[in-house]
């Protein structure tokens, strides 16, 4: 078992910048895969960012490529999204989630992951 509480969430002008955390609890951290997904109202939730255990391997959807930086502590079991030049079309629930089947694969899809926070809004004003 597995928990997750994500924070940082807010209101951001566009081009702005927020870094959202997340504090996972119940397993040692350092032995899965995490992710961070995002949901807008009336869309799919759909992949944002993932890191391997080591946090040496990150993965990121196209259309945040070069703006969102995904890391990790795993002294402090937090999982990081900082997020830069943000735009209205990132709006959006993020959430935080476990793989806690891999440690090294990165998967996308969000039936792949088995336990996730309770999300932390952000909006992007234009």
């Amino acid at each position: 078992q597995v928990q997750v509480v994500e924070s940082g969430g807010g209101l951001v002008q566009s081009g702005g910048s927020l870094r959202l955390s997340c504090v996972a609890s119940g397993r040692t951290f350092s032995n899965y895969v995490m992710g961070w997904f995002r949901q807008a109202p009336g869309k799919e939730r759909e992949f944002v960012a993932g890191i391997n255990w080591a946090g040496a391997i990150a993965h990121y959807a196209d259309s945040v490529k070069g703006r969102f930086t995904i890391s990790r502590d795993n002294a402090k079991n937090t999982l990081y999204l900082q997020m830069n030049s943000l735009r209205p079309e990132d709006t959006a629930v993020y959430y935080c989630a476990a793989d806690v089947n891999y440690r090294n694969s990165v998967r996308f899809s969000h039936h792949e992951y088995e336990y996730w926070g309770r999300g932390t809004q952000v909006t992007v004003s234009s």
